[in-house]
């Protein structure tokens, strides 16, 4: 591709950047130092670049926690408005979880227009997916729409939640990028909280469960006017730049005016330095080289599968699918009045959820991820164990399960709940940021669908006691995975994590 006489070729960036005598040495010295300057930031700057992506967490909380009240109201021959209510098993099934196979299907588009269309515009289509979805559920006149409607919610679903921990990863200010791509995970909890609410207070009305399913149309409509608002990602600005991919004057000024936008008015003095930097030190670390299908299961870029797909695969075969499941049945058992209500059982339990990420938005760039993922994870194991001894010794002391269950929430929302997604927008090589992170979405995904499948035939099987401690050991292998595996990324920037850590 041909550049302008006087345009500075992007190499030279890296040369000017890492050279000491006009020639670049045989041993590149890193460009990425032990004390670097902190970033210039703001905090009010930071808000809207995290809240509009944040708002397809949210959307995919909020259709969780509605979900579970429109199956109620779906099958009442008074309430339903309908006259195909007489749902089977199986047609509740695909109701509830046709939303899971849509985003296992947004995963794989994810693969292939992630890197192609970038973070922003993806946002953009999965907000225009949720809208629709939305739309045609609540309005849907049969049962075959209904479904229709719940998949393509789910297509939204998958390409949100592999766009949206991108984007904010990649537009944060490092110091606090945990807490933003943590308190990502503090919206879907409030967006189940949301769902819960909003369905507890419909579910006695006619139709109510169009209600519940429309409510999500003006906050798809908002997310999507603010993503076309908000600037495209510098970094994968800059990544398109470093490989050729478009004008590079034009890209490299459209990366400076998307850091000034994202950082705020105190930034615009040091932004093209910035830019600079980012660009010597992408270089530096091979982002200027394609990468194939083969190279994404080679040297760091399969270290970086190994421990972002590893995450998100004992997030899910850790039980707490499972022990949700069991809730409703645990406080009824423990004689709480609240406990014959599942949505107000719900409620309760988002609530927790709720406050205990908020604890782990709040000190996750203090501690670290590691300090927190050993200790929320300890606390996963002895709950589990407790739960399981419950089953098989303690049914008497409905307490112990009370507790465990309590323990159990608490402990995972400090943890593989905001962590887990924290981790996969970190880890990623940008090259490869697109696809691995689709990937381990795709695991996420599909592990949540194996184990909601096979927990009911593994139940009765094995009994509630012999499941849940299954799942203690599971835990246990989780801790000893990320003790081994997983490295701290606290007050990185997402180059020193590659260069640091892969």
């Amino acid at each position: 591709m041909a550049l302008d006489p006087e345009q500075q070729p992007i190499s030279s960036v890296s040369r000017e950047v890492g050279k000491s005598d006009g020639e670049i040495s045989a041993e590149r010295e890193p460009l990425i130092k032990e004390n670097h300057t902190p970033e210039n930031y703001s905090v009010v700057a930071a808000i809207l670049p995290f809240f509009f992506p944040a708002l397809g967490g949210l959307l995919y909380g909020y259709e969780i926690g509605a979900t579970s009240c429109a199956t109620i109201s779906l099958q009442s021959p008074s309430l339903s408005g309908i006259s195909w209510y007489n749902l089977s098993s199986v047609d509740v099934g695909l109701v509830t979880s046709g939303s899971l196979y849509g985003a296992l299907f947004g995963s794989i588009v994810a693969f292939t227009i992630a890197d192609v269309i970038g973070r922003r515009k993806e946002l953009i289509l999965a907000a225009l997916l949720y809208l629709v979805g939305a739309l045609v559920t609540a309005l849907a006149p049969t049962y075959s729409l209904l479904i229709i409607g719940r998949v393509t919610y789910g297509v939204s679903v998958g390409l949100a939640m592999h766009a949206a921990p991108m984007y904010i990863a990649e537009t944060a200010p490092s110091p606090i990028r945990g807490q933003l791509v943590s308190l990502k995970e503090f919206f879907i909890v409030l967006g189940m909280v949301g769902g819960y609410g909003i369905g507890s207070l419909t579910v006695n009305i006619h139709s109510g469960w169009r209600y519940m399913y429309a409510t999500s149309v003006p906050l798809a409509v908002i997310m999507g006017i603010g993503m076309w608002w908000l600037p495209a990602s510098p970094r994968w600005l800059l990544l398109r730049v470093i490989q050729g991919k478009g004008n590079v004057e034009n890209q490299r000024e459209s990366a400076i005016k998307s850091l000034c936008r994202l950082r705020g008015p105190a930034f615009v003095d040091s932004a093209a330095e910035q830019v600079n930097e980012i660009l010597a030190e992408l270089t530096f670390v091979g982002e200027d080289k394609e990468v194939t299908f083969g190279e994404l299961f080679q040297g760091k870029c399969l270290k970086a599968l190994i421990i972002g797909g590893g995450l998100v695969l004992f997030q899910q075969i850790t039980g707490q699918p499972s022990v949700l499941y069991y809730a409703p049945s645990i406080l009824q058992t423990a004689g709480f009045s609240a406990a014959g209500d599942a949505t107000r059982v719900s409620i309760l339990l988002g609530l927790l959820k709720l406050i205990m990420t908020g604890v782990a938005v709040v000190v996750i760039d203090r501690l670290g991820r590691r300090p927190l993922l050993l200790g929320g994870v300890s606390g996963m194991v002895v709950s589990l164990f407790l739960l399981g001894s419950y089953y098989l010794f303690f049914s008497a002391s409905p307490v112990v399960a009370v507790v465990a269950l309590l323990l159990y929430v608490g402990c995972y929302q400090l943890s593989f709940g905001p962590i887990g997604w924290l981790m996969i927008s970190e880890i990623f090589p940008l090259k490869l940021r697109g696809r691995g992170l689709s990937l381990a979405v795709l695991v996420n995904f599909g592990a949540n669908a194996l184990v909601t499948f096979a927990f009911s035939p593994l139940k009765e099987l094995l009994g509630a006691g012999i499941l849940f401690c299954g799942f203690g050991v599971i835990c246990v292998l989780s801790l000893v995975f990320i003790f081994f595996i997983v490295p701290e990324t606290k007050g990185l920037t997402l180059e020193e994590i590659e260069a640091k850590c892969l």
